[in-house]
């Protein structure tokens, strides 16, 4: 388990890593360098919902890898155009623009509204995550991540999730309300089906365009395709990553027919969204995160694991939906999910002080689930 002395040396200080330094994973296991093993239940941040090194997502990336990597966006290729179709008929219908990352996407759906509605206001919802680039983190009312990159970007506000509040903020200057169904980094807090659906209800009256930030919640996390058909309500705009790739880097901004065409040429690009190899990977996870027995299934252990961790000393409450699941401690979480990690062997992650949040891959069965409560009940009692 140890990692090497020099792994810091050249490595920006972003992020508190853990001194565990992961070589192999597979399903919903990894192996670090010194050949220990631990359960994943966060699974990349919901990234590897496929498990780790999917057998046919790694064939798929052999396969491309072999016959062509990369060509640029001012050509087709098959994989890409294949992608861009599943995508559209999963959901809204309209068109597909790849990116290489949630953060992106987003950015991508914000200047589509803003070009819909020139100068208008950007409305997002208070406990919002939407990324950090500066367009997105502009959107993400939280003081800690923009304070150290102001100024940010203008015509921007945040509201409380609220009917009242939304009513207030939302105009015929507004362009758009970009929203999480569940809003994840803050602790998994599952919006009202109602609250939905008088967002829609409001940016109809106005004719601002509603967005839907399914960077987390997509492809099968919460028990239905998208987390959206929960609520049935159909947004102008979703935004998809993470879990997309089957654990490589791709994203993207899917339209409904409103607006399939608002950009033209030039309005925006990426070098590198979009190419090949990772449109492979994407079809490849799509097979196996839109089936319905895989959903269906995602539901029930949702239901378990919920069952189970409420049982667990210590813990005051759960909320998630499907396998997007967070529980409350009456003590420290941070501490736990280290103790979790180091004594136990389980990955999950700390989304604030009391907060630990559980995003395990979709294809786990009963027995891991178990398995994870087990070790949280070790660390807990």
């Amino acid at each position: 388990m140890s990692v090497p002395a020099s792994a810091d040396a050249h490595l920006t200080r972003n992020y508190a890593r853990y001194p565990v330094e992961f070589a192999r994973g597979e399903g919903a296991r990894l192996w670090d360098s010194g050949g220990v093993e631990y359960l994943d239940f966060l699974a990349g941040i919901s990234v590897s919902s496929v498990g780790h090194c999917h057998p046919a997502v790694v064939a798929a990336i052999r396969e491309q890898a072999g016959r062509l990597l990369h060509v640029g966006n001012l050509y087709y290729t098959e994989p890409m155009s294949v992608l861009a179709r599943r995508l559209a008929e999963s959901s809204l219908g309209g068109k597909v623009f790849f990116t290489n990352s949630g953060t992106e996407a987003v950015e991508a759906a914000l200047k589509c509204a803003r070009k819909a509605r020139q100068g208008g206001t950007i409305v997002s919802l208070h406990g919002a995550f939407h990324g950090r680039t500066y367009g997105a983190l502009s959107a993400t009312p939280q003081e800690s991540k923009q304070a150290p990159f102001a100024p940010l970007v203008g015509g921007f506000i945040s509201v409380e999730a609220s009917a009242e509040a939304i009513a207030a903020a939302l105009d015929e200057r507004t362009a758009a309300l970009i929203l999480e169904p569940i809003q994840g980094e803050s602790g998994v807090h599952v919006l009202p089906d109602e609250l939905l659906r008088f967002a829609r209800e409001r940016c109809d009256a106005v004719g601002a365009t509603l967005i839907f930030d399914e960077i987390q919640t997509g492809l099968g996390r919460t028990g239905t395709a998208w987390a959206y058909e929960h609520a049935a309500v159909v947004p102008d705009l979703l935004v998809s990553a993470k879990a997309l790739g089957g654990g490589l880097p791709i994203g993207a901004l899917i339209t409904g027919e409103r607006h399939a065409d608002t950009f033209a040429p030039g309005d925006h690009g990426s070098t590198f969204a979009g190419g090949p190899l990772v449109c492979v990977a994407a079809l490849a996870a799509l097979d196996v995160l839109l089936d319905e027995a895989l959903l269906a299934r995602v539901r029930e252990l949702g239901e378990l694991l919920r069952e189970r961790v409420a049982a667990l000393p210590h813990v005051s409450e759960v909320r998630g939906r499907g396998l997007m699941v967070a529980f409350d401690l009456d003590i420290d979480a941070p501490d736990v999910v280290r103790r979790a990690l180091l004594e136990q062997r389980l990955v999950v992650n700390a989304t604030g002080p009391v907060t630990v949040r559980l995003l395990p891959p979709l294809v786990i069965g009963e027995a891991e689930v178990e398995d994870c409560v087990a070790r949280l009940a070790a660390v807990l009692a």
